[in-house]
Parts: C-alpha cells; structure tokens; sequence
C-alpha cells in the first residue's frame, strides 16, 4: 500500500502555490464519487488504503496507536472519503470497526482481502477445509467489523498465473456469500501480472485490484502492458482499482506525476492511497483536485 515511507513530513512543498494553500486551509475537495463498474457498489474514486508497510496483521497505521488510527479514518470521512481498502493481513479491521460507531455503515464501501496463505501450503489442503476456512474467515470478518454486509472481499495477493484450481474453494464461498447478499463484489488483488492476465478472463472476478504507476515502481510489467491489460479487462466487465499510485513510496518526489497519471489513464474506476497522517490524507485530495479524471 501507498505510504510516505522515504521521509517525514507535515505538508510538503509540491511547487504550487495554489495548491499549497488548499491544503493549509484544511478544506481540501472531496473526493468525486463513483459507481463502481457494474457492481453497483457507490463511493469515493479515492480510498484511505490501510495497508502501509503491513504484514502479520500490522501496519505502520496500527503502530500509531489506537486513537490517531480511527481518528483517520473519522478524518477520511469527514474529508468525503467513503471507501475503506482493508485487509486480514493489515489487521485494520478493529480499527473501522471503532470507527463505524460515529460513520453510518451505509454511507460507505470497505473492501477487505481475504489472506489464505494463513492455512498452510494449499495444494495440500482438502476442498472441505479451504471451504470451511472461507466460511469462518468471512465469518470473522463480518464479526470484526460489526457489520452484516462486506462491500467487496478480494483473494489476497495471488502471485501465479494458474490460481484458479488452488483458489476454487475459496471462490465458491464468496460466491455462495454473494448469492446470500453478505458480500455485494468479489475478486482478487494481483502481484504477478500472469495473475493479472487470468483474472481479466475470469468472469467470476468483478473487482481487480492492480498495480500501477507512470513509472512501473512496483508494478507487475511496464506500465504500457499493465494498462493494455487493465484496457481488456474493463472490456470483459471488471472494475479496476488502482494501488501502488506512487510506488510504495518509493515516487513519493514524482507524486504529481503519479496522480496526473492515474486520474488520466482511463483505466482506474478508483484508487487506494496510504496515509498515515491527516496532512497526508489531505495532500492526496488536493493533488485529485488538481488534476481531474479525464
């Protein structure tokens, strides 16, 4: 996830004048909201993305302490972000949760991502316990999060191109969850782009989560065949949101360019940004603001 990981900072200079000033102001513009491709999910074209330098159910954000966590999140929707990009492997749940006691449920999205690398190695596990895993996962994330719905839950992270033999049970429970009306999107997020290649086939994924920036910083492939890719999958009915916008912070000094570039690429229906200040939530909108999708 997208984070200010090079340097600290309080709001840095971006060269702009005017844009300098919105964010001093405190009042930057919210963010445009969308519907998400054919899934019929409304919310913000960008989302507060909770995963910076995550594993092992904890984030730089966790490591804020409790408080200044859900108070992001309570910033983010007060600054009219209403899509929350969760994960298992984040262990951001508890965090919404808190903070869905002062945000009404229904006036915002939470993906999360379901981390099935937890249950050992998957070719070895029978299809009743990848199903039974699913169930309890899912389970527990509603449980976590106090809520009866999860807007979209995506396979985490998948890294080969021939996924989906190992991942049909796990597929065919959020299937089963989405027929009950307890999940309303599901898909994956990629780190491999022959992932990416079968997702874009797949017509069980609605949702692709994908890697992508002007400059190929912890993408996939280049930035032209990732965005020729993410083009096809638009044409076969996906929804496409964009992570990794400035490189895992590794483009936190070509930021401007990396938003230009994912508000006009064409491709992108939404996209997560890290942060792990309000300063830094407030800084993305502006740059959004600056440059609109196109």
């Amino acid at each position: 996830m997208d984070g200010y990981s090079r340097r600290n900072f309080v709001v840095p200079l971006l060269g702009s004048a005017a844009l300098a000033s919105t964010v001093q102001a405190n009042h930057p513009d919210a963010p445009p909201q969308i519907k998400l491709g054919k899934t019929g999910i409304e919310m913000s074209r960008m989302g507060f993305g909770t995963g910076v330098k995550s594993g092992r159910k904890q984030s730089a954000m966790t490591k804020l302490g409790f408080e200044k966590f859900v108070g992001l999140f309570r910033h983010c929707y007060d600054r009219g972000i209403t899509f929350f990009d969760l994960a298992d492997w984040y262990g951001s749940h508890p965090y919404c949760r808190e903070a869905l006691r002062h945000i009404p449920r229904e006036n915002v999205a939470i993906m999360t991502k379901l981390w099935f690398r937890s249950d050992g190695k998957i070719p070895e596990l029978s299809v009743q316990h990848r199903r039974q895993s699913t169930i309890k996962a899912l389970e527990r994330f509603r449980y976590e999060l106090q809520t009866d719905y999860l807007d979209m839950v995506l396979l985490h992270c998948l890294v080969k191109p021939d996924w989906v033999e190992e991942m049909q049970p796990y597929m065919d429970v959020m299937s089963e969850a989405k027929a009950k009306g307890q999940i309303k999107a599901v898909g994956v997020s990629c780190h491999n782009f022959g992932a990416m290649q079968t997702a874009a086939e797949l017509p069980w994924v609605d949702v692709m989560l994908a890697r992508l920036n002007p400059f190929g910083v912890m993408c996939d492939a280049t930035p032209e065949e990732v965005h020729a890719l993410l083009q096809k999958a638009r044409k076969n009915g996906k929804a496409i949101i964009g992570m990794k916008i400035y490189g895992e912070g590794k483009l936190v000094d070509k930021r401007e360019e990396c938003m230009q570039y994912a508000q006009s690429n064409g491709v992108f229906d939404a996209m997560t940004i890290g942060a792990v200040s309000p300063e830094q939530v407030d800084e993305n909108l502006a740059l959004m603001a600056k440059y609109p999708a196109s």
